[in-house]
């Protein structure tokens, strides 16, 4: 599994610590930044993450801001991402479950490095149900 990581300088050393968590467990990475914790726009790192799940380059993606609101809208005005805000393992879950959610937003001032790790290893090993979900998905993409 390929899985892609952006973050803003708030979200910089959440996701160092969660590559270098996926990387011990033989999970390829691909880091589209931000590099340190100077101030960035989230936006600049989460568009290359979109583009390349978009593109299938990653199959999955970790997102990382402050609240991690504003990288998960940014990511989700792509048409063929689904990121979901995780703050809870629960959530994660049924983001997959029932959304297939595609990129997993996480908001770094208000979870733990453990929450974090929980949260990220139950989002990439829970499977898409499918069947009725499926459906609502296909009603996501405004065609008004």
């Amino acid at each position: 599994m390929k899985t892609g990581f952006a973050a803003d300088h708030a979200g910089y050393q959440l996701k160092m610590f969660l590559i270098e968590l996926l990387k011990r467990k033989g999970t390829e990475i691909v880091d589209f930044g931000t590099n340190s914790t100077e101030s960035v726009d989230y936006a600049d790192f989460a568009h290359p993450l979109a583009l390349a799940v978009e593109n299938g380059e990653v199959d999955y993606g970790i997102a990382i801001c402050g609240s991690g609101n504003g990288i998960n809208m940014t990511l989700n005005k792509h048409q063929k991402i689904r990121a979901a805000l995780c703050w809870r393992t629960e959530i994660a879950v049924l983001a997959r479950k029932h959304n297939d959610a595609n990129i997993c937003s996480l908001p770094a001032r208000f979870i733990s490095e453990t929450e974090a790790a929980e949260i990220v290893e139950k989002f990439l090993s829970t499977d898409f149900e499918g069947g009725r979900h499926q459906r609502r998905i296909d009603k996501i993409r405004c065609t008004i």
